[in-house]
């Protein structure tokens, strides 16, 4: 009986083993701005928003990630179709694009669009619209 416990035991830690890698292996969501030297915009985003937004509710959920489009993609970010218009705002969630921001229009209009991209990525989470992620990948914000 003890060898049955043993190999019931090593079988349940298989298993919380395998969804503990697969749990870490998934993505959380994220706002990537893709960036480049020089970029006026870019340096206004860096004064107005970049210090307090990791401290906000939308940073918190979503971290900050730079990406300068003068280096080679990350692999991870590979189906985001970069602009060469800078600062551009893309929030990306296991894996797809949930949508953007062109340009830093300022701090209120930023907040703005950035709580209508949450919107989005909240109705995603919830299901409200899962048949439109089954029909076709999501490249542009609606």
């Amino acid at each position: 009986m003890s060898r049955l416990r043993k190999f019931f035991a090593n079988i349940a830690l298989a298993g919380a083993m395998f969804v503990a890698f697969a749990l870490a292996g998934a993505r959380a969501a994220e706002l990537v701005m893709f960036e480049r030297a020089g970029c006026e915009w870019c340096a206004a985003f860096d004064r107005d928003i970049a210090p307090i937004y990791g401290k906000s509710e939308e940073g918190l959920r979503t971290p900050l990630r730079r990406v300068d489009i003068t280096q080679p993609m990350p692999p991870d970010l590979a189906f985001v179709q970069v602009e060469r218009f800078t600062p551009l705002f893309v929030l990306v969630d296991q894996g797809r694009e949930i949508g953007r921001i062109r340009g830093y229009p300022g701090p209120e209009s930023f907040w703005m669009q950035i709580a209508v991209l949450f919107d989005r990525l909240q109705r995603l989470a919830t299901g409200g619209e899962r048949a439109q992620i089954l029909q076709k990948p999501l490249h542009a914000s609606g």
